[in-house]
């Protein structure tokens, strides 16, 4: 095996000391009560069997079948785990142990896959950071995970993320190397380049044989995924080899994931849609192919799925719309192919569901769901009304689900309530988020996220919005709190509240009310713009209006009444179309 070693500059970096207090993931974690755990593996909900263990059955099962496409680059199931295990190995050579955590963010390419799946070989935990996030950002999971690593590409859409990894790595004492895709002549001589971590190995059998050795326990965590953040940046869900194989099963089999299916990875493959409901990591598990695009674009995406014959793929509200406009422009039969089109990350518009099948070919599964863990799906042989007009019903048997008042009370089928959740892949706490975990949590485990359901009568969910401070832009959550910490910097700002604002393309968009102090100049959006591109915020995060008020609403306990303030936004955009019209 060849060995990976970490660069170093041609200059002397400042001294740096590692955190004193550095958390094994156990102490940070919210285990499941050991009776509930017993009854799971009684059950078979769980297999006692680590995420990589079940990958390598499969692939050795069908070796010189295609795993993973991207591009010009197809690599058999031989080739996918042969890298894997030879990067595995070369983690270790950079010193990542069993428990270290690697920050992930990688666009959608087979080089992604490769390294999450030496990940869980090693035992190195990856936290699946987003490619659209920033110093802003990165910082806070970086120090929240306490990661070793960072994994990045050098340049995307023009952005410099090597450089600021650099950066985050002489700023954060535990952060020691970086990761950078690309060839060692093209990185800064600080990076370790990512070609040669993911390269094929030299002995096959004796790399898989160190790479078996190394197996975690499969109660440990698997990868941190992040979560949406209503209360500031993100929390870490941590997601062990347990409970991630029990989504993945539940998922396949709602989609019919058989070794046949060709899925298409279109979204950012760190999020826990497109990642595992099934995603690509079921997709492996079955033994299908995955196919990677880093773009949903209709043009590219409909020639790739022609060109290799997909048959499932997963797209948010937003994207579903493109493609459906754009069948109905240029009509054709490039997705005769495409069997089931998923769709999730925030709520479908009946008018568009109603669309899928008879101008795409597909068959709509709706996905609602949670990367804390509960899943619902409509099922493919369910009725019209159930796939167009609802988010589905839980995939697993085991999941519970409990809609509650305000008051805590439940409510009978029909009524709307919050959702509340417990299960076998439904962790019962955020990673070293104790406070939170207070407020997210009810006794017994129940899980709080925030989104208001009604519940019909045959078990399947409609979805009506939040109970909680979030904005949903296309499926991309953003904390109203975040946003409102962030106007402060303007430094003119007395108060302000951000807010969701309805628009007919991305379900969402972020709509932000301030009162200016008195003598002060109001500020403008570019204004906005300008202070959120310092601190470096993932553009997604960017408001996309600012209304400059007198004063805000307030409710009878001194509180900013959004509820008013979301109602005002739909009138005046409504005003405005109303004007536009005349």
């Amino acid at each position: 095996m060849t060995a990976v070693d970490a660069r170093t500059p041609d200059t002397n970096p400042p001294e740096r000391t590692r955190s004193t207090v550095s958390h094994h993931t156990r102490t940070g974690t919210v285990p499941w009560p050991d009776d509930v755990a017993a009854h799971y593996r009684s059950r078979g909900y769980w297999e006692d069997r680590t995420l990589g263990e079940l990958l390598w059955e499969v692939a050795d099962a069908r070796p010189t079948q295609d795993a993973v496409v991207d591009g010009d680059v197809r690599l058999t199931y031989a080739e996918l785990t042969a890298r894997a295990d030879a990067a595995a190995g070369r983690l270790r050579e950079l010193g990542l142990e069993p428990d270290d955590r690697l920050l992930v963010q990688m666009p959608n390419g087979w080089e992604f896959i490769v390294l999450t799946l030496a990940c869980f070989r090693a035992g190195v935990i990856p936290v699946m950071a987003l490619p659209a996030h920033r110093r802003h950002e990165l910082t806070h999971l970086a120090s929240l995970s306490e990661a070793r690593a960072v994994a990045v590409p050098r340049v995307l859409r023009d952005f410099d993320h090597e450089r600021l990894a650099h950066e985050l790595a002489a700023e954060l004492p535990d952060l020691e190397h970086v990761l950078a895709l690309g060839e060692a002549g093209e990185l800064d001589p600080r990076s370790v380049p990512l070609a040669e971590v993911l390269a094929p190995g030299e002995d096959r059998a004796s790399e898989r044989a160190a790479a078996d050795a190394m197996r975690p326990d499969p109660d440990s965590p698997a990868c941190f995924l992040i979560s949406g953040g209503t209360t500031g940046l993100p929390k870490l869900i941590t997601r062990t080899h347990n409970d991630y194989a029990c989504n993945l099963r539940a998922t396949s089999a709602t989609a019919g994931l058989t070794e046949r299916d060709v899925y298409l990875g279109t979204l950012p493959a760190s999020h826990n849609f497109p990642l595992a409901c099934p995603g690509v990591l079921g997709t492996l598990l079955v033994g299908g192919r995955v196919v990677m695009l880093p773009s949903p674009s209709p043009v590219r995406a409909f020639a790739t799925i022609e060109r290799e014959g997909v048959t499932i793929a997963a797209a948010v509200p937003a994207v579903a719309q493109r493609w459906i406009e754009h069948q109905e422009e240029v009509g054709g039969t490039q997705t005769r192919t495409l069997r089931v089109l998923q769709v999730g990350g925030s709520r479908l518009p009946d008018e568009h569901a109603a669309k899928v099948e008879p101008v795409l070919g597909a068959r709509l599964q709706q996905v609602f769901g949670m990367a804390e863990g509960l899943i619902n799906t409509t099922r493919l042989d369910d009725p019209a009304d159930v796939i167009v007009g609802t988010q589905g019903r839980p995939v697993h048997e085991a999941d519970e689900v409990r809609i509650l008042d305000p008051f805590g009370d439940d409510v009978p089928d029909g009524e709307p309530g919050a959702i509340y959740t417990r299960g076998p892949y439904t962790p019962r706490g955020y990673y070293n988020a104790p406070e939170h975990n207070e407020r997210a949590f009810l006794p017994g485990g129940w899980y709080g996220s925030g989104d208001v359901v009604v519940r019909r009568t045959d078990g399947n969910l409609i979805v009506h919005g939040r109970d909680k401070d979030m904005v949903n832009r296309g499926g991309e959550k953003i904390s109203a709190e975040e946003i409102e910490g962030l106007m402060y910097r303007l430094g003119d700002i007395k108060i302000a509240a951000a807010v969701s604002m309805p628009d007919p393309v991305l379900g969402e968009r972020l709509c932000v009310y301030a009162v200016v102090k008195p003598g002060h100049r109001a500020p403008t959006l570019e204004d906005v713009r300008e202070v959120f591109a310092r601190a470096e915020v993932a553009g997604f995060k960017y408001p996309d209006r600012l209304e400059i008020v007198d004063q805000l609403p307030m409710t009878k306990v001194g509180k900013i009444d959004k509820r008013i303030l979301r109602e005002d936004i739909a009138d005046r955009l409504q005003e405005r179309r109303e004007e536009n019209a005349r």
